[in-house]
């Protein structure tokens, strides 16, 4: 059967999707995907997946991927990142059996992909990018389809989604923030970006950003004109959002937990989950987050899940008739609500007014604050300090490291490239050299195996003429290597 491309795989494929859960790493995992769709999402993606440790490892790839089919999880997308075209080809082609289509994650802002060199940060590298397409493109039985964020400029923002087009890309989700608002510094998305998207390609748009409830997604798609909507943060704090509901918090939180018991994922996952459910009562109930914070078991997120409902149960038993919700919030905190992300200015005066009121620095107040007095100190940092009275944590103290020049991670101090482990095994392996800072020993091994055959040959052939055409022969066994090396 040929592959379908564009409209055809958005309609056919993906069902003419409309709402979608975005790739999440550690948090759009089978469970969560599977209470996603049993509350109106239409297509998920996997987590993000790197590409080159799929490749490798087969533990990875099992927790990840094989471990988790399931027929209820279709249509779904595996989203990879990578920064080499043939690594990203071989890891697709060993998930392409478990799903609908391969996304390509350009959109990562995080300090690890500037690291990685993925995400994001390949934004402005469109050589490497139409490579990578490409090939997915002509070796892959399943589209390729690409996650991106904006440029600043609308005209480059444009020019980027067309190259990608015309390299192979089925479908472009854009995520209407450039790769510098993140965190409090994330705003609001530009959905004019996308809307200039939409109009400049020809391959289905999926908009990506400001989505917190049902009427934003209606509204996007009124106004982008994009196929579909991904949302990440709003579909975290309400699973129900695309069937435009507002149910309890411990409702959404119970099912959770059930599909948990029959598709297990690890227990940071779900801690991660029940703190985003229930965010905002947890900031009532300060106990019943630390001990959700430090419970180790299922059970015992379970326990605290009940005793929550339980406490929100007893406020609305003893709620006075015409009461409002705190806080500003537009719901109560036990039903579940987007959470506004505050901006820097809003944020500085919530830390603020929490240490006037409960005498705590927040976590940036500390930072700045610190130098060595053990009063300031975080308790992690004064656990490091009792166990090395000689640590300081000033900044100005802390060692500058040399980077790779390869790919910009620290490099080995004693690497005769200059580059960090695995940059330098590649280059050693290449050129068959050694580098004894990192162990690497291909040029003495490859000598040895020589020497090795030289012997042999001369024990199985005991005669002058013979030692003679032998040494010939390792001499040619010499030259063909550096030849293949070359």
């Amino acid at each position: 059967m040929p592959k379908l491309r564009g409209e055809a795989f958005w309609r056919e494929t993906l069902r003419s999707a409309h709402y979608v859960v975005a790739p999440m790493v550690d948090q759009s995992e089978l469970a969560w995907r599977l209470l996603s769709r049993r509350h109106g999402a239409q297509l998920c993606y996997t987590p993000m997946l790197h590409a080159q440790v799929f490749l490798r490892d087969a533990n990875y790839r099992r927790e990840n991927l094989y471990g988790e089919a399931c027929p209820e999880d279709r249509p779904l997308i595996v989203q990879f990142c990578a920064n080499d075209p043939e690594v990203f080809v071989q890891a697709a082609l060993l998930a392409q059996d478990y799903c609908d289509a391969i996304d390509l994650n350009l959109g990562c802002p995080q300090m690890i992909a500037k690291r990685g060199h993925y995400g994001a940060f390949l934004q402005e590298e469109w050589d490497l990018l139409q490579r990578m397409i490409l090939l997915a493109n002509e070796k892959l039985s399943v589209p390729i389809t690409c996650k991106i964020r904006v440029f600043p400029e609308i005209d480059k923002t444009v020019k980027y989604a067309q190259m990608l087009e015309k390299a192979g890309c089925q479908l472009l989700t854009v995520h209407g923030r450039t790769k510098e608002q993140k965190g409090p510094l994330a705003g609001v998305a530009s959905w004019e970006h996308i809307q200039a998207v939409r109009k400049a390609v020809s391959i289905p748009v999926f908009a990506n950003g400001n989505i917190q409830c049902l009427s934003d997604v209606e509204e996007c798609i009124r106004k982008t004109g994009v196929h579909g909507v991904m949302s990440a943060e709003g579909n975290l704090h309400n699973p129900a959002l695309f069937e435009g509901r507002n149910p309890l918090v411990w409702e959404m939180a119970e099912e959770y937990l059930e599909i948990v018991q029959k598709y297990p994922c690890p227990l940071s996952y779900v801690r991660a989950h029940l703190f985003k459910l229930w965010h905002h009562t947890l900031q009532v109930y300060q106990q019943l987050r630390e001990e959700l914070a430090k419970v180790k078991t299922l059970e015992g997120i379970v326990d605290v899940n009940r005793e929550l409902k339980l406490r929100c149960q007893e406020e609305i038993a003893n709620q006075k008739e015409g009461e409002k919700p705190k806080e500003g919030l537009p719901f109560f905190h036990w039903i579940c609500q987007p959470y506004i992300r505050p901006g820097p200015k809003e944020r500085c005066k919530e830390n603020r007014a929490s240490e006037t009121e409960k005498g705590v620095r927040g976590k940036r107040a500390l930072e700045e604050e610190e130098d060595g007095n053990p009063e300031l100190l975080s308790k992690n940092k004064q656990k490091k300090k009792l166990r090395n009275p000689n640590k300081t944590f000033d900044p100005s103290l802390k060692p500058k490291y040399a980077k790779c020049d390869q790919c910009g991670n620290p490099k080995g101090n004693k690497c005769v490239f200059n580059m960090c482990r695995g940059c330098c095994k590649k280059r050693a392996f290449k050129e068959t050299a050694d580098c004894p800072g990192h162990g690497l020993l291909f040029k003495t091994k490859y000598e040895k195996s020589l020497s090795w055959q030289s012997s042999q040959r001369v024990i199985q052939t005991p005669g002058l003429s013979r030692r003679g055409e032998g040494a010939v022969g390792d001499a040619a066994v010499l030259k063909e290597a550096c030849d293949s090396a070359v």
